[in-house]
């Protein structure tokens, strides 16, 4: 429900999409398919806090970069600092706000692979970001990856390694999954989707740090690796990513079946339950004709003739008791019945 209503508030919030919804409803703006998206500079202090209150219990609420972050780098008004390779620099960003880095590699740098990775050890939200150069010598945002908790710290990288490297979007489908349990699994895979870019050519690159918190800046450490040491780590990230393409490929083939099954049970459960009820009835109606056969059939009295016997039999009992108290008072002597002496001798 939290999601369908931070869906909501993403229709209302936009003018253009809540044109499409009073012309033609839900359908004109694909409530099914969209992404929940948020630009929190733009937000005031009450659906800021709003929209934090939802991300706490769980809706995953997809924010883009602010406007003037994006406005600025493409006019050419932001400070990029030098980011030399196989260091890490630790900072500490404003939300909506962006820390940018220049990496320099060389040509053999750029063939053995190039990654840049980002993590924050009080799990704060924020993006990773390259950009791309302008003539202008302005930048234009051409990647970026948000942030993901992973065990005691959120972090973010991107691989250039010279052959395909699969990104996981956990906000994709998210209403979708919502309204039916069974999708969460089954469509989980399908926002495994691959990068846009595969490797770097040599020369200077320019990333980026989001903070992207809804109240509090982003305490991060950013470092930029040659994977050049690390062959073995890229054949492994390779073989894993297949076998996970694999798995989805298996999955969307066993969901066909589950469904498949599931029908079925549904089906036995019904049949289940109305065996049941017949198997009680014939029960009942057996047991009744098996009471009919005898010769004295119970009379059956009903409540008012049960009250009619109750009440004569209290009033014989009254009766009785009225009698056998007649019976037991002693006789009284009727004042005329007295027996008075009188003495003769003395004159009346």
């Amino acid at each position: 429900m939290f999601k369908e209503a931070t869906f909501s508030y993403n229709i209302l919030s936009d003018p253009d999409k809540r044109r499409q919804y009073d012309s033609a409803g839900f359908e004109a703006v694909e409530s099914d398919n969209q992404e929940l998206e948020l630009d929190l500079s733009s937000l005031g202090a009450v659906n800021t806090m709003f929209a934090a209150l939802f991300s706490k219990l769980g809706v995953p609420i997809k924010t883009t970069v602010s406007a003037t972050v994006l406005e600025e780098a493409l006019n050419g008004l932001v400070t990029i600092r030098p980011l030399p390779l196989g260091h890490n620099i630790a900072k500490r960003v404003e939300k909506q706000c962006a820390h940018f880095y220049s990496v320099t590699i060389t040509e053999e740098e750029a063939q053995a692979g190039f990654v840049c990775r980002v993590q924050s050890p009080d799990k704060s939200k924020f993006k990773l970001l390259y950009f791309d150069q302008e003539d202008n010598s302005g930048l234009s945002l051409a990647l970026q990856e948000d942030s993901a908790k992973t065990g005691k710290v959120t972090s973010a990288g991107m691989y250039f390694l010279g052959f395909p490297v699969y990104r996981l979007d956990q906000t994709m489908n998210s209403i979708a999954a919502a309204k039916d349990p069974d999708t969460s699994f089954f469509r989980k895979l399908d926002a495994f989707q691959p990068c846009e870019l595969t490797e770097l050519k040599a020369g200077t690159h320019v990333f980026a740090v989001y903070g992207d918190n809804f109240f509090k800046s982003a305490n991060y450490t950013i470092e930029a690796l040659c994977a050049a040491p690390f062959s073995e780590e890229k054949e492994n990230l390779r073989n894993i990513e297949a076998q996970i393409l694999s798995k989805r490929a298996e999955i969307s083939k066993f969901e066909a079946e589950y469904r498949e099954v599931l029908a079925q049970f549904s089906d036995m459960t019904n049949r289940y339950a109305h065996e049941m009820q017949a198997i009680d009835e014939l029960l009942k109606n057996r047991n009744e004709i098996q009471a009919s056969y005898t010769s004295a059939p119970l009379k059956r009295t009903t409540s008012r003739s049960r009250s009619k016997n109750s009440a004569k039999e209290a009033k014989e009992d009254g009766q009785a008791k009225e009698k056998r108290s007649t019976r037991e008072r002693p006789k009284k002597k009727k004042w005329y019945n007295l027996h008075l002496r009188v003495d003769k001798r003395k004159a009346c």
